[in-house]
């Protein structure tokens, strides 16, 4: 094996950590949590333990999807050498650091996209409109859907025909049968990827659609009767509970989601190199997203929660509900999204449903679109540029 290729593949590693720090110090692991902070249902720094955790669980058993089309699905006919991987990979933790510093939450997705295409495409690569456009109406169609989910269910939720422990409990149901058809990499059958609903199945031998929707309101009708009892014994105390298993939730499903945006650049790597498996990359980004949560989420998790609208429980649950289902669809799909353009539009909608415009810091807001605008054209105009006067 030539020794130059494994040294420069350990600086790629090195990057791929440093990045998924960065993202764990920045979008997944501040975003989860915000509403729960902002809701005053759990402290700022229990928060970044709790989204540490949840983040690498799951980095390890949702993380392939992402990763497979971050590392091969953006740029056609080509596959990035070493030193493209390394370029892509502090360009997009730099301008993220950038963000962290100053306490603007610059969209990871955006910059890591937009590096890998410029790198690419400068390198010879080719387009990939098809992929391209897929994750373009995601990236458009997050701040519509989410904030207007969250902007109709924070409406309906402080109405006095409407009681929370019967709303918030059709919700969890919801969720959870959303959570029973969510793939994760240890449920399939042999090595394959499956579901709580197909183990189910499998177990107890119930083949078929029918039973399939079976087992799925089982699961909805299961968690909602747990969550309507609990509410209905202790209001405050339930929504709480159900605010923080939402927030782990939305924690679980960024570090599906955001590992691949660190680490997915190395896996076309991996064949050159032959002594690494996905497996244990993927475990390494998880491990770095957690290192990230732990010493560096807490700031921006102040900002997020304290900077975009004034949470209480119902608007955060409100917020959280909407942010699992479109990180969910984005990680079925294999889409890079970011989870600040996810929770904030979610926390804006939400805010603007009971507190109206002043709620909501417009100021603040313009900033982040800002910052979500230009994040991709600079790091694609940065990686172009140097890729192609350097590589």
């Amino acid at each position: 094996m030539d020794p130059a290729l494994v040294a420069l593949f350990v600086a790629a590693a090195l990057a791929s950590l440093f990045m998924a720090w960065v993202i764990g110090a920045g979008s997944s692991g501040a975003t989860p949590f915000a509403p729960a902070v902002g809701a005053n249902a759990i402290g700022t720094m229990r928060a970044a333990l709790l989204v540490g955790v949840f983040g690498f669980a799951g980095a390890v058993t949702q993380g392939s999807n992402v990763s497979e089309a971050v590392g091969s699905g953006l740029v056609g006919g080509i596959s990035l050498p070493v030193a493209g991987v390394i370029l892509v990979l502090v360009l997009g933790a730099g301008l993220m650091a950038v963000g962290i510093t100053t306490g603007i939450p610059i969209a990871t997705a955006f910059t890591v996209t937009g590096a890998v295409i410029g790198v690419g495409l400068a390198l010879g690569g080719t387009p990939v409109w098809g992929k391209y456009q897929q994750i373009g109406a995601v990236w458009a169609l997050t701040p519509l859907v989410g904030g207007g989910l969250a902007f109709g269910i924070a409406s309906v939720l402080p109405r006095p025909g409407a009681p929370e422990r019967c709303c918030v409990a059709v919700l969890a149901g919801f969720v959870g049968a959303v959570l029973a058809n969510v793939r994760f990499s240890f449920l399939g059958a042999g090595s394959a990827p499956g579901t709580v609903r197909g183990a189910v199945q499998r177990a107890l031998a119930l083949d078929g659609v029918a039973w399939g929707v079976a087992v799925t309101a089982g699961a909805a009708l299961v968690v909602g009767a747990v969550v309507w009892w609990d509410v209905r014994r202790d209001e405050a105390g339930g929504l709480r509970r159900v605010l923080l298993a939402l927030g782990s939730l939305v924690a679980f499903s960024a570090g599906g989601s955001q590992v691949g945006l660190a680490v997915g650049p190395l896996l076309p790597l991996l064949d050159e190199v032959g002594m690494v498996s996905a497996t244990a990359v993927l475990v390494g980004g998880g491990l770095g997203m957690l290192a990230g949560s732990w010493t560096g989420a807490p700031r921006m998790i102040k900002s997020l929660a304290q900077d975009y609208s004034s949470l209480g429980p119902r608007r955060s649950i409100s917020a959280l509900v909407p942010s699992f289902l479109i990180a969910q669809l984005a990680v079925l799909l294999g889409v890079p999204v970011s989870f600040n353009e996810i929770v904030v539009s979610a926390i804006i909608g939400s805010g603007a449903a009971v507190g109206g415009r002043s709620a909501v810091d417009a100021r603040k807001i313009g900033v982040t679109v800002g910052a979500w605008a230009g994040s991709f054209a600079l790091s694609f105009a940065l990686a172009y540029a140097t890729a192609f006067l350097l590589l």
